[in-house]
């Protein structure tokens, strides 16, 4: 069930970017929807790979509440400028888990598949991570930080927590990227050609089906992280935590909070997304995908690895 649509005119998302590069205006209908977008691309030299150095003058991120109501799960996106969700103390019913991307790498730029192979930040990945480092240290008291181990992840973690008045960072596997199996370091783009049943079964539509080489399914994905993040919840009742991981991940828990709700579209290397776990309301969305702290780093538009498509 959809409640409290946004009013007709109000953007969710308008970025003002220079002509010659693709962007997205992004904007809602009489009713709530993520889904809805128009792809403008300026000029004849309009780039589908470089991420996108926008200035913060021409920078505008706006979003009305709303809210998405399924079972005991609900989405509310309740964001500005600052991406926040209220920066007071967090009631002893609830964890609020501040749910981070890890910072780009080379092979998120190359297009290359990652899944459990270690692949560490490129600058422009350390340049992401200490731009949303600075941003959480002013907006929010951290508890807790904890992190996949898997060095994309866990350098954006360690960044952080420098910033945060040196947290320690727990690392957690179960928080890993979706294993996918003999994909992995291969460059999407030639997956059908060089490893045929790998990419079949990855572009599967069956949640129970494993990729070949070890790899998981979509299913076993769901079920280790979104347990992952509830024993991290329950853990921290009355906490504010953060949780450094994956695109595949932040996917599964985005289903998890809202399981018919609409797509949780691309999640950006180091998007930040506010959950609030707690017994009586289960999983709520409090804000998601808010990259407001890239307005002088930028982005991958395509956001390789945490689309649907990449891993």
């Amino acid at each position: 069930m959809i409640a409290n649509a946004i009013p007709a005119n109000i953007p969710l998302i308008y970025l003002r970017k220079p002509s010659h590069l693709r962007f997205k205006v992004v904007w809602c209908s009489n009713s709530f929807s993520l889904g809805k977008n128009k792809e403008i691309a300026g000029g004849s030299g309009g780039v589908e790979r470089d991420f996108l150095a926008f200035h913060r003058s021409t920078h505008l991120f706006k979003m009305a509440d709303s809210t998405v109501e399924n079972s005991n799960s609900s989405l509310s996106l309740q964001s500005d400028c600052n991406g926040g969700s209220g920066f007071g103390t967090v009631p002893p019913d609830y964890a609020e888990i501040i749910v981070v991307r890890h910072g780009e790498t080379m092979w998120n730029a190359d297009g290359r598949i990652q899944g459990h192979l270690d692949v560490e930040l490129n600058e422009v990945g350390r340049q992401q991570a200490a731009a949303v480092a600075d941003r959480l240290s002013k907006e929010y008291k951290i508890s807790a930080i904890y992190s996949s181990d898997l060095k994309r992840a866990l350098e954006t973690a360690q960044i952080i927590a420098g910033k945060c008045g040196s947290v320690e960072v727990i690392q957690d596997p179960g928080l890993r990227e979706r294993h996918l199996g003999d994909l992995q370091g291969v460059v999407y783009h030639e997956a059908a050609k060089l490893k045929p049943k790998a990419f079949q079964a990855f572009i599967s539509h069956k949640t129970n089906q494993e990729i070949p080489g070890g790899g998981e399914s979509l299913d076993q994905l769901h079920q280790r992280c979104t347990s992952t993040l509830e024993r991290i919840g329950r853990k921290h009742k009355g906490d504010r935590v953060v949780v450094v991981a994956h695109g595949g991940v932040i996917r599964s828990f985005y289903k998890r909070a809202v399981p018919k709700g609409p797509s949780s579209g691309k999640i950006l290397n180091t998007s930040v997304s506010v959950f609030h776990l707690s017994d009586r309301e289960g999983w709520l969305i409090k804000s998601w995908g808010d990259v407001s702290h890239l307005s002088q780093t930028g982005f991958l538009q395509n956001a390789f690895g945490g689309d649907k498509n990449s891993g």
